[in-house]
């Protein structure tokens, strides 16, 4: 073989190793003449394109941008070209064969011929589409978390106030005849006091560190309940596809129900001339490379659709961002309440629309696939006992609404600020034989002995302790598990006497706990 033959060879190896490293790396790579025009290019570009060889071949970059951003990447080739220093890291969004898109991270560089002239560019295309995914995610989590912690102090203080409210009109009406004219004025404002107890639970959702109380129901009795709800008095109707064999989940049925309702509201003010709302559950096992990034296992997908005015592409990424909204009278509280719900029950939310097509929502949540369905069966009339209660609030109006509501059940109560006074009025009961009966604890104390503390020196004093946790801050960890803090029932602020004479008899004269969660 002679020298010639040699370099020739060498050549041929030296190409087929520079072949081999381009079709092998994950980023596309490709190269241009000056008129835009596809001339090399390797296989991760025509994958991410979602298109062959034939067709990338001799087809120009314009035709995978939009025209305004094509006009903007012009002006970066032309730079390229008259400084000979290439350009890094430029973020784009590139248009695939299926009509999708990907965003991109694009590098250029100039390529030289004979006499170090520019006779095209070399484009080094790296795939950023699930970074900026994650990136966004995490963003929006960074946002509701900080919006958490005013809206979940907001919550707590109107509850107090809704907990006195509500306890003196369920009191009133004990005092009246369901015959009397107030009697219905009293109905009326207790209904209101349960809607506002509604858009608390609202705020409570953005809580940080909150958690759902959980328990195993059926998804279809709460689909179709929330749907009766949020389309009263609308031209709207609700189809359902929802088959017998739907796996049970395990939810906080007041915050899934809020989720459900706001995604049919939505639904509705997207067809104001009236129109069908869809909703599709399926059960479905996703393997751990699902696209929505949830742990492999059994869940129950909830689908939402309408044919509504749609989402336009440039705000259905904010869609669930806190206080974004299209609507002239809209919070934008709606979807981030769904979309932080959704998260804190392990499961997903995604959205997908077209203008003038309509939006299409779908939930995931975990399903309970053996579980046993929960259902509620309350006695319609107030638990009257009889006993010692000690309460510990540091909010007066709640500690004097709970007396009078206690007196009326027929209980003995003593009232107490913080732990530190429930500590020493429990251990002088004790001394002097006349132990409580139960113990009702604030579960937040300002400035104070709270819940947490209090119970555990209970618990050393006598643990056999019947105490009930009680809080608006209902996202708090120990309402959700106060059962492992030591607690033997747990009520959530604001309530009614009937709510409250429940829980009360149910501790302490059941063997099981019941708990308050309307």
């Amino acid at each position: 073989m002679n020298s010639f033959e040699q370099m020739e060879e060498a050549l041929r190896i030296s190409e087929e190793k520079y072949h081999n490293i381009l079709d092998n790396i994950e980023d596309g790579y490709c190269e241009l003449d000056h008129q835009g025009c596809v001339t090399f290019f390797n296989n991760s570009l025509c994958k991410m394109l979602g298109c062959s060889s034939e067709e990338l071949s001799g087809s120009y970059y314009r035709q995978y941008l939009e025209e305004d951003l094509a006009d903007k990447v012009s002006q970066v080739f032309k730079k390229v070209q008259r400084t000979g220093v290439p350009m890094k890291g430029m973020e784009h969004y590139v248009w695939l064969k299926d009509g999708n898109r990907k965003q991109v991270e694009i590098s250029v560089s100039p390529i030289k011929g004979t006499g170090n002239q520019g006779v095209g560019f070399s484009c080094i295309i790296h795939d950023i589409t699930e970074r900026k995914r994650i990136e966004e995610e995490h963003f929006r989590m960074e946002k509701l978390e900080s919006l958490g912690l005013l809206a979940g102090g907001i919550a707590h203080d109107f509850n107090n106030i809704l907990t006195v409210i509500l306890g003196n009109i369920s009191l009133a009406r004990l005092w009246i005849d369901s015959s009397d004219a107030p009697y219905t004025l009293l109905i009326e404002a207790e209904k209101a006091c349960q809607r506002a107890r509604d858009l608390t639970q609202q705020l409570l959702t953005f809580a940080r560190g909150g958690a759902p109380i959980k328990k195993t129901v059926s998804i279809e009795h709460l689909i179709r309940e929330s749907a009766v709800f949020a389309l009263r008095g609308s031209n709207v109707r609700c189809e359902y596809e929802i088959p017998d064999n739907i796996w049970p989940v395990d939810v906080d049925e007041s915050q899934i129900s809020q989720v459900i309702s706001n995604l049919i509201i939505n639904a509705d003010q997207a067809m104001p001339e009236g129109g069908v709302v869809s909703i599709h559950c399926d059960n479905v096992v996703l393997d751990e490379l699902n696209v929505s990034s949830l742990p492999a296992g059994e869940y129950v997908q909830i689908t939402v659709s309408d044919e509504g005015i749609g989402i336009s592409e440039e705000h259905l990424s904010k869609v669930f961002d806190p206080y974004f909204t299209t609507k002239p009278r809209g919070s934008g509280l709606g979807m981030a309440t769904a979309y932080s719900t959704v998260k804190k029950h392990n499961g997903h939310i995604t959205v997908d629309s077209v203008v003038d097509n309509g939006t299409v929502f779908k939930v995931y949540l975990p399903a309970h696939s053996h579980g046993t369905i929960t259902e509620e069966s309350f006695d319609n009339q107030v638990a009257v006992g009889k006993g010692r209660i000690l309460v510990m609030d540091d909010y007066e109006g709640v500690r004097k609404t709970m007396g009078e509501m206690l007196k009326r059940l027929g209980y003995q109560v003593a009232l107490a600020v913080d732990g530190n006074q429930v500590h020493s009025l429990y251990r002088q009961a004790q001394e002097a034989g006349q132990p409580y009966d139960a113990v009702i604890i604030g579960l937040t104390i300002p400035g104070g002995m709270g819940g947490r503390e209090t119970i555990k020196r209970l618990l050393q004093l006598d643990p056999e302790v019947k105490a009930i946790v009680s809080s608006g801050y209902a996202n708090d960890q120990v309402m959700a598990e106060y059962r492992q803090w030591g607690f033997k029932g747990m009520i959530t602020k604001p309530y009614s006497i009937k709510e409250l004479s429940e829980v009360l008899f149910s501790v302490i004269e059941g063997d099981k706990d019941v708990v308050d969660d309307f």
